[in-house]
C-alpha cells in the first residue's frame, strides 16, 4: 500500500483461495489489457472472458497471452460453454481450452437445461483437465429456484470437483440470488450460508450496492464477480474500508 494507515483490514494475498476478485472482460483489446492490469493486477485474481465474446475476439491468443504474462488466470465465459455442449461439440471445447493455454473452466447451464446429474458428471471429467467453476442459477427470470435447492445444487457440484460454486446474476446483476430491481434475495442468500462455506462461494456482484451487501454481510476477503475492469481500484478500496459506503466497518470506536 501508499500510506501507513491503521485499521485497515488483513486482505488474503496472493495468489488468493479466499477474497478473490473475478473480473468480467467483455471485449478489452491487448493495449487495455495491458493498461488495466498496471493498476488492477495486484487486485485481480481471475479473468473471465465474458459469455462468447471469444469466438469473435480478434487476436485472442495474442490477448490470452497478454493477461497470462501477469499470471493472470483467465477462463471462457459459460455461455461458449454450454454453445459449444448443446452442439455436441464437447470434445472441440476442451481441445480450444488446451490451445489456448486455458486451464479454468466454467461449466454452467444457465441458457440451456442440462440434467443435474449428467452436469456433475461433465464437472468430475472436466476437473481432471482443468480448475473448475461451476456456476448455479438460471439466466431466466422467471426460472425462480428455491433455497433448498440451491444448496443441494451448490453441494453435489463442490462434491464433483468443482473448486468453487459461482452464484449466478449475469452481467448486469437482475437475476439469480438478485430480484430483476438487482435487490439482493437475502433470505436465498443466508440460507445457503448455512450450509455452503461462504469460501467456496463466488458471488456476482456488478452493482455496487450489491457488493456492499457481501462486504458487509461476510468481510473484506468475500470472493466476488462480474467486476467489471474499470471498478476493480473502487472495489478494493470499498473492501477495506476507503470508501464512503464502507468507512465506519473498521473503524475502532
Amino acid at each position: 500500500m501508499n500510506f501507513n494507515l491503521s485499521q485497515i483490514p488483513v486482505r488474503t494475498a496472493q495468489p488468493r483461495t479466499s477474497g478473490l476478485t473475478m473480473i468480467m472482460d467483455k471485449g478489452l483489446s491487448i493495449n487495455e489489457v495491458h493498461n488495466f492490469m498496471s493498476v488492477g493486477g495486484p487486485h485481480s485474481d481471475v479473468v473471465k472472458l465474458g459469455f462468447g465474446t471469444s469466438f469473435v475476439t480478434p487476436n485472442l491468443k495474442q490477448k490470452i497471452e497478454a493477461y497470462q504474462s501477469y499470471n493472470i488466470p483467465l477462463y471462457f465465459g459459460g455461455t461458449l460453454f454450454e454453445a459449444f455442449l448443446v452442439r455436441g461439440q464437447l470434445d472441440d471445447y476442451i481441445s480450444v481450452c488446451k490451445d489456448y493455454g486455458i486451464t479454468y473452466m466454467e461449466v454452467s447451464d444457465g441458457s440451456i437445461s442440462i440434467p443435474h446429474t449428467e452436469k456433475c458428471g461433465l464437472i468430475e471429467k472436466l476437473a481432471k483437465h482443468f480448475t473448475i467453476y461451476s456456476e448455479v442459477g438460471s439466466k431466466d427470470a422467471a426460472h425462480i429456484i428455491p433455497p433448498y435447492k440451491w444448496i443441494e445444487l451448490m453441494k453435489a457440484e463442490l462434491e464433483a470437483g468443482a473448486t468453487y460454486v459461482i452464484a449466478e446474476a449475469r452481467e448486469a446483476g437482475n437475476v439469480g440470488i438478485y430480484r430483476g430491481s438487482g435487490e439482493v434475495r437475502e433470505g436465498l442468500v443466508q440460507e445457503i450460508l448455512t450450509q455452503i462455506p461462504e469460501e467456496k462461494i463466488i458471488w456476482e456482484a456488478p452493482q455496487k450496492a450489491q457488493q456492499l451487501y457481501f462486504l458487509e454481510l461476510i468481510g473484506c476477503n468475500v470472493n466476488l464477480g462480474n467486476i467489471p475492469p474499470h471498478e476493480i481500484i473502487a472495489l478494493e478500496a470499498m473492501r477495506i474500508g476507503l470508501r464512503g459506503d464502507t468507512f465506519e466497518l473498521y473503524l475502532n470506536k
